[in-house]
């Protein structure tokens, strides 16, 4: 037997399977592993006699993780079938497992997600430490796949069609608690010895142990696709599941076919169908794209990839936040969450006040729902105290200045806090726009000063880009990546340049598509087609949530600092269509009650029915794949901007910055990704059409040549 998995009969005649992966923090389904079962099944069906039962558990601190990313994202479409065959096996091991005739059960010991989930269904019991770190799920789809080892056939047949489709179509994951409300699990345990002893128990009293789908007059819960009531949601289902996914994500869809048409056949060709549709998704480059960045990528970063080394981490104590509007309330939040306690001052109590009261209705939401208890929700709000006054920030070692876009604001607020904060306190700005060198002019210590620059609203946005200054220190940055991580966001680290790296992509998303609406392109080709793209919201609309008169703001300030500098901005059609819409039509967005849309009472928001007569022309009409490129290419191009200006300095941090901070269309893996599998020479040539289509900002940079000369992706 392999160390992989410890085989061990007690006195009992039990045997417990301890799934132990060498030189691996979580076990995977590996190579490693498919020998290591291969074997376990062989000897339990040789033993089979004087065995009473199974126990399968984990000797890792998680149950187990799934399959191997490190082999699936190799896996090309010439694989495709040695790949079906390799994955047949892994299920028809497990398959062997539940009809061996004895009980099996699973001792979830922490996490089972993905194919660990997957052995947990194949067992006919399943008993999980009642752990708020335990996790039952299967999150497959959200890196572009779907549950390829039984996981679509075992929870369609033990949940029914309707219950299993969040779990397998969404990625739902339950704890504890929740899983064995939903079904998913049949007992909880306290401890790990509890939860042997239940095992052996349950063991002991069903020596005749089967899967309910394997007993005679088994039939799904809630019927087959045939039943009325069930063929009523499937009617629907597919155009619901196609206006979420606008079909740039196979996953869902294919995890619906496997689904459905799973649910009608007998369970081996069932698994047969799942295996087909796994193939198929993990040999497709978006799921290649996905696995790339949400999880090679974001652990790259999460593991410190861009924070200088040789400092010790650090851990933020008492945070001073300067602006308890939206932005301000929602940094307060998040810290206080993390247990960091909070001074939130504005300039009148009353205000700062307010500012709390943002937190306290996110807080009673998760009390009214039971996610959380009133004495937690108040010991929560204690931490944050809200002030009118500068000496509050007595013992704050960090600074987060959160107030209007205005230079000369900025400058004042942050020097008077910083006079009575800790001395060596970070002070950081939340400017989306404005240079933090420029910035740091206003305090004593430049080296102390950063940029943090938060996405709203912040308790729900998983991002924080990170500004280094001429004069930032190391040790302030790795002092601020560490507080990031501390209220668990994730952090990106860029240079400082005007508008930096996500503001300046989202800048020309917006600008690209209200310039589009100036040339006279039809305003609902533009919002449609944004979303067919995979961008979340169309640029119209986001222009309205951001408001042209913020736009128009920045726009100006950029052209101060400029002259200032003896530069001038370079014009955009978007400023024309702007500029028409504060001035002339008053229009500068949904905050003023109208924009590009109108936000009727109690309605729902449609398209300005004006903008038709004003903007749009029969003769400019241009193709769909022609708005859709626009709107793609123009973010990846600015992207290889900033890598080239150095403003980046990483592939992930732009490619998750990209996703996380902007919404930029996440079927394709980011703005860097998106070239790479649209192939950057082919990238290249398309990108010089839409330039003499459209305008030189589309003209490659050289750094793009450079890689489409060398053949080299990002």
């Amino acid at each position: 037997m392999t160390d992989a998995i410890r085989y061990h009969k007690d006195q009992d005649n039990i045997v417990v399977l301890t799934i132990d992966m060498p030189g691996q923090s979580a076990n995977t389904m590996n190579a490693v592993y498919r020998e290591a079962m291969a074997a376990t099944v062989d000897r339990l069906e040789a033993e089979k006699d004087s065995i009473a039962g199974v126990i399968i558990t984990s000797a890792k601190k998680t149950f187990f993780a799934g399959g191997d990313l490190n082999e699936l994202i190799k896996v090309t479409k010439a694989d495709a079938s040695n790949f079906y065959h390799m994955v047949l096996g892994i299920k028809a091991q497990l398959r062997r497992l539940e009809l061996l005739g004895k009980p099996v059960v699973a001792a979830i010991n922490g996490a089972a997600l993905g194919g660990g989930w997957e052995i947990c269904l194949a067992c006919h019991q399943r008993i999980a430490l009642d752990n708020s770190s335990v996790q039952i799920g299967l999150p497959e789809v959200t890196l572009g796949l779907l549950p390829g080892g039984g996981g679509v056939v075992r929870m369609v047949r033990l949940l029914g069609l309707e219950k299993a489709l969040p779990y397998l179509a969404e990625g739902k994951k339950a704890r504890p608690d929740a899983a064995l409300k939903a079904g998913l699990i049949h007992q909880l345990a306290t401890d790990k010895d509890d939860m042997m002893a239940k095992a052996r128990a349950w063991i002991n009293a069903n020596p005749d142990a089967k899967q309910p789908w394997d007993t005679p007059g088994y039939k799904i819960p809630g019927g087959t696709p045939a039943s009325p009531n069930v063929a009523q949601m499937l009617a629907i289902a597919p155009s619901v599941l196609r206006d979420k996914t606008k079909g740039c994500f196979p996953a869902p869809e294919k995890i619906m076919c496997a689904a459905v048409e799973g649910a009608q056949v007998d369970f081996d060709t069932a698994q047969l169908i799942e295996t087909r549709y796994f193939t198929e998704l993990t040999t497709g480059q978006v799921a290649k794209n996905m696995i790339g960045t949400f999880w090679f990528q974001l652990n790259e970063i999460n593991a410190g990839g861009s924070r200088p080394k040789g400092f010790a981490p650090s851990v933020t104590r008492r945070v001073g936040v300067l602006g308890a509007g939206m932005m301000g309330a929602g940094i307060a939040y998040v810290s206080a969450a993390a247990g960091i306690e909070v001074v939130l001052k504005d300039v009148s109590l009353q205000a700062a006040e307010k500012g709390k009261a943002y937190s306290a209705t996110l807080l009673d939401k998760k009390v009214s729902r039971g996610h959380m208890s009133a004495e937690k929700r108040d010991a929560f709000l204690a931490l944050i105290k809200p002030s009118d006054n500068e000496a509050d920030f007595a013992g704050c070692d960090l600074i987060i200045e959160a107030v209007f876009e205005d230079r000369e604001l900025k400058a004042k607020v942050t020097a008077a806090a910083e006079q009575h904060a800790l001395s060596d306190a970070v002070i950081a700005s939340n400017t989306s726009t404005l240079p933090i060198t420029g910035l740091a002019k206003a305090v004593a210590k430049a080296e102390k000063f950063i940029g943090l620059h938060f996405f709203s609203p912040v308790d729900k946005m998983p991002l924080v880009e990170i500004i280094r200054g001429e004069h930032t220190s190391d040790e302030t940055l790795a002092r601020a990546f560490d507080y990031v991580m501390q209220i668990k966001k994730t952090p990106i680290v860029v240079n400082d340049r005007r508008g930096f790296f996500t503001s300046r992509v989202f800048g020309t998303f917006t600008n690209e598509g209200i310039a589009m609406l100036g040339e006279g392109v039809s305003a609902a080709l533009i919002e449609n087609e944004a979303r067919k793209a995979g961008m979340p919201v169309g640029p119209l609309a986001i222009s309205d949530e951001v408001s042209m008169s913020l736009m128009n703001h920045v726009r100006q300030q950029s052209i101060k600092d400029l002259a200032a500098e003896g530069k001038q901005l370079p014009e955009h059609k978007a400023f024309a269509v702007i500029d028409m819409m504060l001035n002339e039509y008053k229009r500068p967005g949904k905050a003023a009650g109208g924009g590009f849309y109108e936000y009727p009472q109690g309605a729902k928001k449609h398209l300005w029915p004006e903008l038709k007569a004003r903007f749009e022309q029969a003769s400019a009409q241009i193709s769909q794949q022609d708005v859709r490129d626009r709107i793609l290419f123009i973010q990846a191009i600015e992207t290889v901007r900033c890598l080239e200006e150095g403003v980046l300095t990483s592939v992930a941090d732009a490619n998750v910055g990209s996703i996380f901070g902007i919404g930029f269309a996440a079927w394709t893996g980011g703005t860097l990704q998106f070239i790479n599998q649209y192939g950057v020479q082919d990238f290249v040539a398309r990108a010089e059409y839409l330039a003499q289509q459209y305008g030189e900002r589309f003209n490659p940079p050289a750094l793009l040549l450079d890689k489409a000369a060398k053949g080299e992706a990002f």
